[in-house]
């Protein structure tokens, strides 16, 4: 028996070993291993990362065509190993003051990390339920890892419940494809369905889209969202709303682009559909929320809307305005977590909106920096999330797709408000008492990289763009 290729999955095979490594450290160590081990696992992200880079330079496959190895792979791990990095580095001062520094943490964002590297290069069914699943099950812990609070237990409840649904559901639409068309490979399907699609393949894919759909929070798959983004601790929160919808986002691009790029006509309704809701549902009922993280939930669906634009809009300028938009996202994102990290009060942690109060004039450095982050996922230029949405605009009109356009700059307006809103309590509202002056180093370094990212995105974008573009291009045989 020929053993398969190793070489490609090397940067998978470093996490698992990690993560194996750094649990029986942590059961070893016990109650006092979770700052050693946070940045353990960091250092592993980082060697990862490398070994990502280093990879083949072409599109490789191995353990039979099921796992592959392109550039649109590359510049997604890249991604979602940034994500879990930061995630981990502005966590540790959180988890520490709620008595909540465990080994299991770094642990479980290891390995939910590895769930994602696999299903960003699965080329089979098969192999992306596999990681799919190994993502969701340590995501389902992380939501409920606060133990002793009933909300916490609620929110991984919930998640557990809805995501087995969701999981189901794409697990059903796998089967009728396979019962159609006869194979689970990607490739393989491409071809097939190039000649014929049946109904029941169709029926299939939109079972998968729905179960991706809910991966990436997107409506009418996003009930969820709140309720988990809010009872979650905030580090898991901040870790739900980059790394995971990053992964479910290039899952979902490979498998539309790859097994279904022939029947674009399809889904490309479906796309449209979920897009529209998502912008609609994250723009008007966040205008309410005066919970943070809530707000932050809603405005991550309604970036996902945004996005789902490019994909509507198809085609490799699609797919690299959609890979441009979810690297601003990234970042800002991750520089809003971090400063919601930073919300405490006599060693408290705080979530309210109204908590924001006066931030202006009690930490002036933090209030300007959550400014830039709102004014750019509000979309207002120079700012990096204005270049966001005007790429995926963009393709969208070139492709004939003015009336989504529309709407999409039109809830874009109507986010504004509540992106504002947060501005307006932060330097116009009268502080009742300030927030707690100390802020852990690695939390600052986040909130200042993230915010220079967003402010200087004019300065420096050919990169990204090049490198975007690459990897698209990867995805259609370029």
């Amino acid at each position: 028996m020929e053993l398969p290729n190793l070489i490609p999955a090397l940067p998978e095979l470093l996490i698992v070993l990690s993560a194996i490594v750094l649990l029986m450290l942590g059961v070893i160590r016990k109650d006092n291993a979770g700052g050693g081990i946070t940045a353990l696992a960091i250092i592993a992200l980082g060697l990862t990362a490398l070994l990502v880079v280093s990879g083949p330079g072409e599109r490789t496959e191995t353990f039979g065509g099921m796992f592959v190895v392109d550039a649109f792979g590359v510049y997604s791990k890249l991604l979602v190993l940034l994500a879990s990095a930061a995630t981990l580095a502005m966590s540790r001062s959180w988890l520490r003051a709620e008595g909540l520094d465990h080994a299991e943490y770094p642990v479980l964002v290891l390995f939910a990390t590895l769930g994602m590297m696999l299903m960003i290069s699965a080329n089979n069914f098969m192999a992306l339920y596999l990681g799919l699943e190994l993502q969701s099950l340590a995501l389902y812990v992380l939501a409920a890892s606060q133990r002793d609070s009933g909300r916490a237990t609620e929110a991984g409840l919930k998640y557990f419940v809805l995501g087995s649904l969701a999981s189901g559901m794409l697990l059903y639409g796998a089967s009728l494809v396979y019962g159609f068309a006869g194979t689970t490979g990607f490739d393989a399907l491409a071809k097939a369905l190039a000649v014929d699609a049946p109904v029941g393949v169709i029926v299939g894919m939109v079972f998968i889209l729905a179960g991706l759909a809910f991966k990436i929070s997107a409506a009418p798959f996003h009930m969820w969202a709140p309720d988990v983004y809010e009872g979650a601790p905030t580090p898991v929160t901040a870790f739900f709303a980059v790394a995971p919808k990053i992964a479910a986002f290039a899952l979902l691009m490979r498998v539309l682009t790859g097994p279904f790029g022939s029947m674009a006509d399809q889904w490309e309704q479906v796309v449209v559909f979920v897009s529209i809701a998502s912008m609609l549902v994250g723009g008007f009922a966040a205008i309410v929320q005066t919970n943070i993280k809530r707000l932050m939930a809603y405005s991550s669906i309604g970036h996902v809307g945004y996005a789902l634009i490019g994909l509507a809009a198809g085609g490799a300028n699609g797919v690299g305005s959609v890979l441009i938009y979810l690297s601003i996202y990234l970042a800002m994102n991750a520089g809003a977590f971090a400063i919601i990290l930073s919300m405490r009060q006599k060693g408290r942690a705080l979530e309210g909106i109204d908590d924001l109060a006066g931030l202006s004039k009690t930490h002036p450095l933090m209030a300007l920096s959550l400014a830039i982050l709102m004014w750019s996922m509000a979309g207002i230029p120079p700012f990096a999330g204005f270049w966001s949405k005007w790429m995926v605009f963009s393709v969208a009109i070139d492709k004939g797709m003015i009336a989504l356009s529309v709407i999409g700059v039109l809830t874009s307006v109507v986010s504004a408000f509540y992106y504002l809103r947060v501005i307006k309590v932060m330097y116009f509202d009268e502080p009742a008492e300030g927030l707690d002056r100390a802020v852990a180093a690695p939390v600052g370094l986040v909130m200042g990289l993230a915010t220079l990212a967003v402010l200087l995105f004019n300065l420096v974008p050919s990169g990204l763009f090049s490198s975007a573009s690459t990897a698209a291009a990867s995805l259609f045989g370029g």
